[in-house]
């Protein structure tokens, strides 16, 4: 797991953490450059937004565009993010419904997933620390499921994508290796987020 400097944030597990809700990420700290796991609310506010109410508050990011995107572009050159998971959902179209499934890592470990974070404060109120995820086009394991899939950053490139090391982190920016991931579908209690359990991850 990536070290931070600070104490651990005090929240909750979450086995299906929903848009608006607040989730843990490592990023750097803007005036030590330390690593700090903070808790960051899901759905992107950049700084220079006037206004809360009509801010579209994205959850992801497209790869493809996101260095040129004039919502992120400012984030992704200097506000880069690690968001560990232990497994993501996404749903396959089926004739009657969507199948949610859920992807982990066949080895067990978390995965950190590519993010972008901002901070948007108004009239000296109260901070809104926020995030995207980014995502790619998807892998052999995903691609029958769903046709994207988010940015899965391994272990030896998470300085480069934090700023701690100097390079092009846009090249991270591609689908994780078909082999280190697996796939299995889970029930639709997933759909809602007032369902919260670590059953949730269990096959239906």
């Amino acid at each position: 797991m990536v070290k931070a400097v600070n104490p651990v944030p005090n929240g909750a597990p979450s086995w299906n953490i929903a848009p608006s809700q607040q989730a843990m990420a490592v990023r750097r700290h803007p005036k030590t450059g330390e690593r700090h796991l903070d808790l960051l609310t899901w759905g992107f506010v950049p700084h220079w937004e006037d206004d809360l109410k009509t801010e579209r508050k994205p959850i992801n990011a497209r790869a493809e565009t996101v260095a040129t995107s004039p919502m992120f572009r400012a984030a992704v050159a200097h506000n880069r993010c690690l968001v560990p998971a232990d497994a993501y959902y996404e749903w396959q179209a089926a004739p009657d419904g969507k199948q949610p499934y859920a992807f982990a890592r066949k080895d067990g470990a978390p995965m950190m997933l590519a993010g972008l974070w901002d901070v948007w404060q108004r009239d000296g109120g109260a901070r809104l620390r926020s995030f995207t995820l980014i995502t790619t086009s998807a892998n052999e394991i995903a691609r029958p499921i769903h046709d994207r899939m988010p940015v899965i950053v391994e272990a030896g490139n998470w300085p480069l994508w934090l700023g701690d090391e100097e390079g092009d982190a846009g090249e991270l920016l591609r689908p994780a290796g078909d082999e280190g991931l697996k796939a299995w579908p889970v029930s639709c209690r997933v759909n809602s987020p007032a369902n919260n359990d670590a059953l949730l991850m269990e096959g239906n």
